[in-house]
């Protein structure tokens, strides 16, 4: 099945579009839609069985301290096609996902992706190319390991055969049954972010005047992490936070005045020629009430969240000897916030 010169070159898929743009693609089945679902969309992992294979280009806003589109392509793409224009589809591209299914025989998409590689970077030099191991959670740790070490082995050296030394690539095992898919595109996510560096560094700050161990600035629709202090994270510290935003929010949606708006489906993103905008979680909520919660874990650890701006959250991670100083970190949170809000308005 090819695909005609309109579909892929649609005004509302290619059009003027929140800048940095993210492009998906990938061989059919691999998983491309699910990750849009689940992440964007609120959808439970188990529910995107249910989920047609993408026939056309699909966009998704995503609005918060930066404003992206992610678009997902079809996997039935050709560039060999001379109707397909790569240089439209990659030249204002931050980054480029492909998603490999680590459960099938991925000798074809390796193949497919160093095609689509060539293109991209020939189009835009300074494209990152970000490689999802999609579906690994079928699959032992052993194998895990085994299928990302062969597949960046392959990838590599025919990069290298071409003579592509300085390309930006990078590999992610991810999986949609747990949070491994959210920590993959917060690291993308981050690369676009220019003021990344600029986030560091407050954190790093806060963390330091304040006993805070690690802190972390997510984004409170999608859970992705804009930002982090420059400590060591381990999954278990993201998937305990991310856990707490739901909670959090959850339990503020009980007393919220207004129902939670209804989801953005596919068949929604189809009628509005491909592109929907990204329901955020906050609408749900009150309007002039910040969200924010503390929580005691049994090991004594503190989880402190307060809401930001832009849909921001700040989540911590203190020791409960901090606990007697919480006014002072408190204090230093509205130093943060302020600091936060004239970024964003300088951004």
């Amino acid at each position: 099945m090819t695909m005609s010169v309109d579909e892929v070159h649609d005004g509302h898929a290619f059009g003027p579009n929140p800048s940095p743009r993210i492009v998906m693609m990938g061989l059919r089945r691999g998983g491309k839609s699910s990750i849009c679902q689940v992440m964007f969309h609120n959808m439970q992992p188990l529910d995107t069985l249910y989920i047609e294979s993408t026939t056309a280009p699909t966009t998704s806003v995503f609005s918060s301290f930066i404003d992206f589109a992610v678009m997902e392509l079809p996997g039935q793409i050709n560039f060999t096609e001379a109707m397909i224009d790569a240089e439209r589809i990659f030249s204002s591209c931050g980054a480029l996902i492909y998603v490999i299914d680590s459960q099938d025989e991925y000798i074809n998409s390796l193949a497919n992706l160093h095609s689509i590689i060539l293109h991209a970077v020939n189009a835009n030099p300074n494209i990152n190319i970000e490689v999802f191991i999609h579906k690994v959670d079928g699959l032992s740790e052993d194998f895990r390991l085994d299928a990302q070490r062969d597949i960046t082995q392959r990838v590599t050296d025919e990069l290298l055969d071409d003579g592509l030394v300085n390309v930006s690539i990078s590999f992610h095992l991810t999986s949609i049954f747990d949070h491994s898919i959210y920590e993959a595109f917060s690291r993308v996510v981050q690369k676009l972010v220019p003021q990344l560096a600029t986030l560091e560094n407050l954190l790093n700050v806060l963390c330091q005047h304040s006993g805070i161990e690690k802190a972390f600035l997510f984004d409170i629709g999608s859970k992705i992490f804009v930002a982090t202090d420059s400590s060591p994270m381990d999954i278990p510290t993201y998937e305990i936070c991310t856990d707490f935003i739901d909670i959090t929010v959850d339990m503020n949606n009980l007393y919220a005045a207004d129902r939670r708006p209804k989801p953005v489906t596919r068949s929604d993103a189809n009628a509005n020629n491909g592109t929907a905008n990204i329901t955020n979680r906050l609408e749900s909520l009150p309007q002039g009430r910040p969200i924010g919660s503390t929580s005691r874990l049994s090991n004594g650890v503190i989880l402190y969240l307060q809401q930001m701006v832009k849909g921001l959250a700040l989540v911590c991670l203190m020791r409960k000897e901090s606990m007697p100083n919480i006014a002072l970190v408190e204090y230093n949170i509205e130093f943060f916030r302020d600091a936060l809000e004239q970024l964003w308005l300088i951004g």
